[in-house]
């Protein structure tokens, strides 16, 4: 049986495994919110003791910068210990990796219909790989390719800098850069960068807030939601705006992340934004800026392009990395 987990700053999820030969099948999952949760210990006592699992190994995918065995959550107030946690389970150790890392891990534990191709790339495509994921930040992660298989690492790079490709994003940068000094690709790209996007608009005269939609979002639980939705739906021009400029950027950073892993075996766009923005995903915007890289246009134009409908990469992942290092080990 084995623990997984994937924590982030908005949920944190936690489900149990049984190894099936080459597949993992869920026994249980559960949700937390983890803005009204203590520590990540608790979450993982409850669901142990609620449930009755026997946990045979564990590993936890979390949203920040995991060093040695610790990691801080980069927008939530927790640290977390993997010499604690294996205390808890009592286990030898635990495995601490970086969310989008088991993302990573988990892409080739996904079948075909877990993926929507933006773009074939060659038809004989190997190499590096790379995932890049919006939601309440921005994670990114490469996946080497050693000649045989493909080896998972993590970076930080939703936390480079933001890069305008155009006036209208230069004058977004400068919008941003008064309210938060520096700014990183994660201020544009993620659920609050969405919102951000918005108030840029409304706040610099460049589309019109109806009073209507004003207050909708004075009463809206999640603003980023109901901006996409409505965008979606085509019924407030600034929503659609909102989500042209988002769509563009992301296409844009994509393009800088597959050339920065030279990631000529593939580019997954993982996250719940981008599954639930679909059919503006597929409009010409997002490849358009993928492909706007003068020179490397036709690098870029062989490597497929897909977007990740399963939420469950990150779990999935966790999970198997612990059946991987056991594997290593023997």
């Amino acid at each position: 049986m084995i623990l997984a987990g994937e924590i982030g700053a908005t949920k944190t999820r936690v489900a149990a495994f049984e190894n099936d030969g080459n597949r993992l099948n869920t026994v249980v999952e559960k949700t937390y919110l983890s803005q009204q949760e203590s520590s990540l210990p608790n979450i993982i006592s409850n669901f142990v003791k609620t449930e009755g699992i026997p946990v045979h190994s564990a590993c936890f995918g979390v949203a920040g910068p995991v060093r040695g065995k610790t990691c801080k959550i980069s927008n939530l107030a927790w640290t977390i210990d993997a010499d604690e946690l294996a205390g808890l389970l009592k286990l030898k150790s635990v495995g601490l990796i970086n969310d989008l890392e088991a993302y990573a891990y988990g892409i080739d534990g996904l079948d075909s219909k877990d993926f929507v191709t933006l773009s074939e790339g060659h038809e004989d495509a190997i190499g590096n790989r790379a995932v890049i994921s919006a939601r309440t930040g921005l994670g990114v992660a490469g996946l080497y390719w050693d000649g045989f298989r493909h080896h998972p690492f993590a970076c930080e790079g939703g936390h480079s800098s933001f890069s305008p490709g155009n006036e209208l994003e230069i004058e977004l940068l400068q919008y941003l850069h008064k309210k938060h000094g520096r700014v990183s690709c994660e201020r544009v790209l993620s659920g609050p960068g969405i919102k951000s996007i918005y108030e840029f608009l409304r706040d610099m005269g460049k589309e019109q807030e109806p009073g209507w939609l004003k207050d909708e979002m004075g009463k809206a639980p999640d603003g980023p939601a109901l901006i996409s939705r409505l965008a979606l739906e085509k019924k407030a021009p600034i929503c659609e705006k909102t989500l042209s400029i988002f769509v563009g950027v992301y296409g844009s950073q994509t393009g800088d992340c597959a050339l920065t892993f030279m990631s000529t075996g593939g580019i997954f766009i993982g996250g719940s934004i981008a599954a639930k923005i679909l059919p503006l995903m597929q409009l010409p915007t997002f490849m358009e800026s993928f492909l706007a890289k003068g020179r490397m246009q036709g690098l870029l134009s062989d490597i497929p392009v897909k977007i990740v409908l399963n939420d469950n990469s990150g779990m999935v992942g966790a999970a198997r990395y612990t059946l991987i290092q056991k594997a290593f080990r023997s």
